[in-house]
């Protein structure tokens, strides 16, 4: 344990690096000289106290066991803190110090926790329930090729004690089904991929609702299209990569990029949007991929950050347009719980869900915006379950406290997390759209307008 009573500099030190293609960010030694600054800049502020396991653990090891000094913190205090860390972003969205704020200090917290993952994956590999955790198509294949058993297998009790004593999986956790059919298939039968590139839009579906809920990316479609938006769909498609690199795996995480950059650039390249429904793809493809790529990509990369967008946020830019569409035949009626995603907030594009669920006749959007606790792959591990219960329930109350019967979020795995922890299963805002267009969508009726009333201001 060191012994020097100086001061640390908040300053950068020379071992500042968030990029993977420097060489400087797989330095250990360059690496352990950015944790002892981050970690006094972290400690001198304390915004970060209530989000998460990390920030509280780490200022408790420093007030209570090492008098206040952080370079006395052991190698596996400091492990055991980077590993609490599940990549929510919220400390980074509260953060003064960051360079998105062109701050001196140029502090990224999730970064920093990202290139302790990489380094250790690099140097130790990655275990098998990370690599499994990590490949949701790999896992969408096999459950279709097992003709349903994999959902039966899933609600089975022997069957989950294996997954936990073998992956770590845990037993308690509610795992999403498998579709039979992925959204690509469907695209495919209805004639929404195009043998040529173009549309105003293309959807980058997710591997989640491509292998688990194929209905929201057909809501996603419908939606869009009622609104007047050409939209295109496409065939290849592979995971963000997110699942991936929050187990430091950056090979793997380059390659589904790759691939996602190679089928998505053509679409780009003729002026198409790239619709991204679950919000942490959309994060992957803005805010990630353009500093994660290979050198050869980068360019490739900063382009589909540019035309990356969330499907409420696109509908809201055209909100002045005629083609934006409010003519709903049925409503929810009353207030909605809506749940704001954590890497939505990250974007800093707004609440545009939550304003579009207002020209819903009769809808009022109550917001929570609280972490849900899931957090990719984190809630479905052993060590994760009850962390990730205990920092979720806030969210689950506020959810409840509103009252709402009907329940919103963009992120489908929040929704799982609200269906087992808080009784209730959100609806994705595009499901909830859709449904309002059609007159058997919702029990109450919106009453067409009288005469010399007019619509809904736009």
């Amino acid at each position: 344990m060191s012994t020097d009573t100086g001061l640390i500099s908040y300053s950068p030190t020379d071992g500042l690096s968030y990029d993977p293609n420097d060489p400087v960010y797989w330095d250990a030694t360059g690496f352990a000289k950015e944790v002892q600054r981050v970690f006094e800049i972290c400690n001198g502020c304390r915004l970060c106290f209530k989000f998460c396991d990390t920030f509280p653990d780490l200022f408790a090891l420093i007030d209570k066991k090492h008098g206040g000094d952080v370079r006395r913190l052991e190698r596996s205090e400091i492990d055991r803190v980077l590993d609490t860390c599940f990549q929510c972003k919220l400390c980074d969205v509260n953060c003064p110090y960051t360079p998105r704020d062109g701050h001196t200090y140029q502090l990224d917290f999730p970064k920093l926790v990202h290139r302790h993952r990489a380094q250790r994956a690099r140097a130790r590999g990655i275990p098998l329930r990370d690599r499994l955790l990590a490949n949701p198509d790999g896992a969408g294949k096999l459950a279709r090729a097992s003709l349903g058993m994999a959902n039966v297998a899933n609600r089975v009790r022997l069957h989950r004690w294996f997954l936990e004593k073998v992956l770590g999986i845990d037993r308690r956790k509610l795992l999403p089904d498998f579709a039979p059919a992925t959204f690509e298939s469907w695209a495919e039968k209805t004639g929404r991929i195009p043998r040529e590139p173009g549309g105003e839009v293309v959807l980058f579906q997710t591997c989640y609702v491509q292998n688990n809920e194929p209905a929201i990316g057909r809501d996603t479609v419908d939606v869009l299209e009622k609104n007047g938006v050409k939209v295109s769909c496409a065939r290849g498609l592979a995971c963000c990569g997110m699942p991936a690199w929050e187990k430091g795996d950056l090979d793997s995480v380059r390659a589904q990029a790759k691939q996602n950059l190679k089928v998505l650039l053509p679409f780009v390249d003729r002026g198409a949007k790239v619709i991204a429904i679950n919000p942490t793809c959309s994060l992957m493809l803005r805010r990630e991929y353009p500093g994660l790529v290979a050198a050869e990509d980068r360019d490739a990369a900063r382009r589909l950050a540019a035309a990356t967008m969330d499907p409420s946020e696109f509908l809201w830019s055209i909100r002045g347009e005629s083609r934006f569409n409010t003519d709903f035949k049925s409503t929810p009626g009353g207030e909605v719980g809506y749940h704001t995603p954590c890497h939505l907030r990250a974007q800093a594009i707004g609440f545009r869900s939550r304003d579009l669920l207002k020209k819903i006749p009769g809808v009022i959007p109550l917001p929570v915006q609280e972490c849900c606790g899931h957090d990719g792959t984190y809630a479905m591990t052993v060590e994760g379950f009850e962390p990730s219960a205990r920092i979720g329930r806030k969210a689950f109350e506020g959810m409840k406290e509103s009252g709402a019967r009907i329940w919103a979020t963009d992120c489908p795995l929040a929704a799982l997390q609200f269906k087992q922890h808080a009784g209730i299963k959100p609806m994705h805002p595009m499901s909830i759209l859709a449904r309002a267009y059609r007159e058997d969508g919702f029990e109450q009726k919106v009453e067409p307008p009288k005469d010399g009333e007019g619509g809904d201001a736009k």
